[in-house]
């Protein structure tokens, strides 16, 4: 079955207004930080909604021709505040749920600043996982189609030579998970001493993932005097202090309530038994409209089972996680996005990152421990403007961490029942 990808498209959009672009100027990062969290100012700032285009925000004809290329016309919220002030050359702090647009918020600033410089590694993006590495380099890619810049990713779990060969031929923008990048750095493929703009995506990821001594040695490469963009969905005290060291007098850019939900998805809990999760899905798999459906397992060895179960039902599958090799998972998520897979049944690995059109759904196979993470995978369906829902199994023990979900996003989850599958029938 040939899975049907939704077109993204904007309507209304919302710019920071100028007093509270303002108030940011002049504070400082703790006082921004808490600003931020302020909702009536949030409130304030979002309810000023202008219908602008990306022309609006001063970018240069390559750059709207290769938006315009790609079927944009409107920038999304995050990127209506933060473009103009990446362009002027400050320090941000972007927060943002997931599925805003938040790569494109910084994406497009670097690339038209870079415009027309020299040949040199001029800016560094660190991401915390392979796949958000790729998925940033194919952003510039798309948006710098007509710049004639190069752009290089490097990560883990892939051949070494051809990254030397690139670095060391000059790229004006690396893309990479800190480990790698680190090999690179001791063996000297590369020299940072010249970046001018560094972003920092998924913050609060990378350093649950523990990689703050490595963005600590890769930072102390770079020379002071540079942009620093910090994009993180939350805002922990881990976070709250790396941007304290890196970042001068940044402006915070946040769109919607920290830990929010995306509004544009419909949630939905099914009370179900663990032994029967997996008939459950098949059963919800036999609905024509579930066409394009990305399942999380806790476990890797749970994901393998799902996708072993649903092909048993002639249900298309695969399966995505850290046991998986890098070829295996780029095929996998390449067939999902061509419509080749109809179900891709992924560990956390998957939370964020990952920006495909048109998926209808997200189904937790089991509720994340971490209701953070329950907001970073619903992220994956009703991206840019389009819906989406999350559907999440729910069995006995697992009630506290659903309630503790609800609490954290600020609404109740309603509760199907399905004849046959809710406890107790």
């Amino acid at each position: 079955m040939k899975t049907k990808r939704a077109a993204s498209s904007a309507a209304k959009r919302t710019p920071r207004t100028a007093a509270a672009a303002a108030a940011a100027h002049d504070a400082g990062p703790l006082e921004e930080i808490a600003a931020a969290s302020l909702g009536g100012a949030l409130a304030a700032a979002e309810a000023a909604t202008i219908d602008i285009s990306f022309a609006d925000l001063g970018l240069t004809a390559p750059m709207l021709k290769a938006l315009s290329d790609a079927g944009y016309q409107r920038p999304t919220p995050i990127q209506a505040q933060a473009v103009p002030l990446a362009l002027k050359g400050r320090d941000i702090i972007g927060l943002a749920m997931t599925g805003t647009g938040k790569t494109a918020a910084f994406v497009i600033p670097i690339i038209e600043r870079l415009l027309g410089g020299p040949k040199r590694t001029r800016s560094l993006i660190l991401t915390p996982t392979r796949e958000l590495c790729v998925q940033v380099e194919e952003s510039f890619r798309k948006y710098g189609k007509h710049s004639g810049l190069g752009v290089i990713p490097v990560y883990g779990g892939v051949g070494y030579d051809p990254q030397v060969k690139a670095l060391r031929g000059g790229v004006d923008v690396v893309v990479a998970t800190p480990g790698r990048l680190l090999d690179h750095l001791e063996k000297q493929n590369v020299v940072l001493d010249e970046v001018e703009i560094l972003v920092l995506d998924e913050a609060d990821r990378m350093l649950d993932m523990g990689f703050a001594p490595q963005i600590n040695r890769i930072v102390a490469q770079l020379h002071s005097y540079r942009q620093t963009l910090l994009f993180s969905a939350t805002m922990p005290p881990e976070v709250e202090a790396l941007a304290r060291k890196y970042l001068r007098k940044p402006v915070v850019v946040q769109v919607g309530r920290r830990s929010g939900a995306a509004t544009t998805v419909q949630h939905f809990v099914y009370p179900c038994p663990k032994d029967k999760k997996t008939s459950l899905l098949v059963e919800l798999l036999k609905k024509e409209s579930l066409d394009s459906v990305l399942v999380f397992t806790r476990t890797k060895h749970g994901a393998d089972r799902v996708v072993k179960a649903l092909e048993k039902a002639g249900i298309n599958a695969g399966a995505m996680h850290a046991d998986k090799t890098q070829g295996q998972r780029t095929k996998a998520l390449e067939d999902f996005k061509k419509g080749k897979l109809r179900v891709l049944v992924a560990t956390d690995i998957a939370q964020r990152g990952l920006d495909i059109s048109g998926i209808s759904h997200v189904i937790n196979y089991d509720v994340p421990q971490q209701a953070e993470d329950y907001v970073h995978r619903i992220g994956r369906t009703g991206r840019a403007a389009t819906t989406g829902d999350a559907y999440t199994f729910m069995c006995a023990d697992e009630i506290a961490m659903v309630k503790s979900i609800e609490r954290v996003i600020g609404q109740a989850i309603p509760r199907i029942s399905i004849p046959g599958y809710d406890f107790g029938t």
